[in-house]
């Protein structure tokens, strides 16, 4: 098992270190990219839905912030328990392209929320698929690249807002 774990570890730090270092203009790029993931875009993109959308995505609106809130729960309880600091706090290696932040990074809240938000919209319309999941994929790739969560931070968090939403999905439809 320590072998296991150390190995996770390893492979944890190399692949953040391969993502963390990027040119200036793919900063610039998923800078704007991980607000995507962030509360007001998470909570304010479904409710522009809900409010302007056609009347049939309101039953997905609901499933995703029931989806949302749940995951966030397990986020916020995940992050308490498991107390793992930061990239850029952990190792003077790090670079760090935006604010300090100083909370726990397990497991990332942008990348629960916006797998969150968009299984089930995938799930509702396949269709969406190539547009959201890449778009998902790149706010996760986002919080790595821009040094505030390693790699396993948003696996976790990206297969914890799936899941969420599956789950949810699942009950609803």
């Amino acid at each position: 098992m320590k072998r296991t774990m150390d190995w996770i570890v390893k492979s944890d730090e190399i692949i953040f270190y391969l993502l963390n270092k990027q040119p200036l203009f793919l900063i610039q790029i998923f800078r704007w990219v991980t607000h995507l993931g962030g509360a007001l875009c998470s909570i304010g993109i479904p409710l522009f839905v809900w409010l302007f959308g056609p009347l049939e995505l309101r039953e997905v609106v609901i499933v995703v912030y029931f989806s949302l809130t749940l995951s966030h729960l397990f986020v916020f309880l995940a992050k308490r328990q498991f107390r793992r600091l930061r990239p850029h706090l952990s190792t003077m290696q790090a670079t760090i392209h935006g604010p300090e932040l100083k909370d726990p990074s397990f497991p990332s809240g942008h990348s629960t929320a916006i797998f969150s938000v968009v299984t089930p919209f995938i799930l509702f319309d396949p269709f969406l698929a190539p547009f959201l999941f890449p778009l998902a994929i790149m706010v996760a790739l986002s919080r790595v690249i821009l040094g505030v969560h390693y790699p396993t931070d948003v696996l976790a968090g990206s297969l914890l807002g799936t899941l969420t939403a599956l789950g949810f999905s699942h009950l609803y439809f």
